[in-house]
């Protein structure tokens, strides 16, 4: 307590120059250092008493509840557990030398080299490879060139070691994380051996086409938004294909999102958090909606049956309306999804002339981009393009009915 008001006593002042404002700056950074050091000491204390273990919690939980960024209880429980077992990272932390960040890339290094090795390495070995991540921190890089060397450490030892692997072989430092930003963004960070990155790249390079435009005109989206759209139609391949009974021993998989009836704006994922009400009402479009009523407290008082919003029968007239294909780029009916003109919750009704086949990426350009949608007199969808497509938002025909008509050679 009494460091911590030391330091928050701290003033500056308005007087200082350049160099005193450097060297300060310098000593802070070095402060920084030192009492993560410590704090990954304590981390290292409280797991070897077992302290969550007791309730059944983690250490890393903690450090969450305690106020850790995700990514720093991560950094702490990793380095504290690891202390013990090194040689030259421990001292240096603690004097200041280096960060946090830093001292995790050693230690990562070294547990990726010894799942190369395919076996547990010996301690002078150990002490050998950290003195030489080390030394590369000294040197000025960053924590990702360090963990750059651990890979070519790493591909030495396994082509020395007769249990190692070749790196595009060894399934052993395959890696795969989600994670979601604060604003609601996901990203995807993977290091895949060469079957499974055959796989992925082969599914996604297949459901990445270039598609024309409406209008006939080049596809629009640049190439890391089509792959993206890729990954979309792959795990909606994977949902159905589960629900189809074709992925024997799978989870049951679903994307939960809770709505409240009074409050849709106040929409939220499972995993992702609050979306806007665009969003919700894409995803509502062509899902099974399940009814539960909660009570104040949030407790299920009551679960419906689940219903499909357009059913078969409907999905089949749709089809054979639409040509069988997305009403806006052509995408066949099998990548489409049932889209609400009006939507549901707006008392839109479940029926022919309230349902059009759309892509993913077609029916995201309804819901965020400015497009609008509407049955004509012959009882065909129309779509009207945003202002910034065309200023006067002429209606133009659905994608199996956009021929050459007598208006348009005029």
């Amino acid at each position: 307590g009494r460091v911590t008001a030391e330091l928050a006593d701290l003033d500056f002042g308005q007087e200082m120059d350049g160099r005193g404002a450097f060297d300060a700056l310098r000593e802070m950074l070095t402060l920084v250092n030192v009492a993560h050091h410590h704090a990954a000491v304590l981390v290292g204390v409280l797991d070897r008493l077992g302290v969550t273990r007791k309730w059944g919690g983690s250490l890393r939980k903690l450090l969450i509840d305690m106020g850790c960024a995700p990514s720093v209880a991560s950094r702490l429980v990793r380095v504290g557990t690891s202390l013990p077992g090194l040689a030259y990272v421990g001292r240096h932390t603690r004097d200041g030398d280096f960060s946090l960040e830093h001292a995790d890339a050693v230690v990562a290094g070294l547990a990726h080299i010894e799942r190369r090795a395919g076996a547990e390495l010996g301690i002078e070995d150990r002490f050998e490879f950290e003195n030489s991540m080390v030394a590369q921190v000294f040197s000025g890089v960053s924590p990702s060139e360090v963990a750059a060397t651990a890979r070519r450490i790493g591909n030495s030892v396994a082509d020395e070691s007769d249990s190692g692997l070749p790196p595009a072989e060894d399934r052993a430092i395959d890696d795969f994380s989600v994670t979601v930003d604060p604003d609601g963004r996901t990203r995807v960070r993977g290091d895949l051996d060469a079957i499974i990155g055959e796989k992925f790249a082969t599914l996604v390079d297949a459901f990445s086409e270039v598609r024309p435009e409406p209008d006939g005109s080049p596809d629009a989206r640049p190439a890391g938004r089509r792959r993206a759209d890729a990954v979309e139609r792959i795990l909606d391949a994977a949902m159905a294909a589960h629900e189809l009974g074709m992925l024997a021993g799978a989870p049951k998989t679903s994307v939960l999102l809770t709505l409240p009836s009074d409050t849709p704006e106040l929409s939220t994922l499972a995993w992702v958090g609050p979306v806007s009400q665009a969003t919700t009402e894409q995803l509502t479009c062509d899902a099974t909606i399940t009814t539960i009523i909660v009570d104040g407290e949030t407790v299920p008082l009551q679960i419906g049956r689940d219903r499909r919003l357009f059913p078969a029968h409907l999905r089949k007239a749709i089809i054979v309306r639409d040509g069988g294909a997305c009403i806006k780029c052509g995408a066949p009916a099998s990548w489409t999804q049932v889209h609400h003109i009006e939507h549901w919750s707006r008392g839109g009704e479940t029926n022919l002339d309230n349902g059009c086949l759309v892509c993913t990426s077609c029916h995201d350009d309804i819901h965020h981009a400015g497009w609008d949608v509407t049955i004509g007199y012959d009882r065909h969808p129309w779509l009207i393009p945003p202002a910034t497509v065309d200023p006067r938002r002429r209606p133009r025909p659905a994608y199996n009915r956009r021929t050459m008509r007598l208006d348009v050679a005029a």
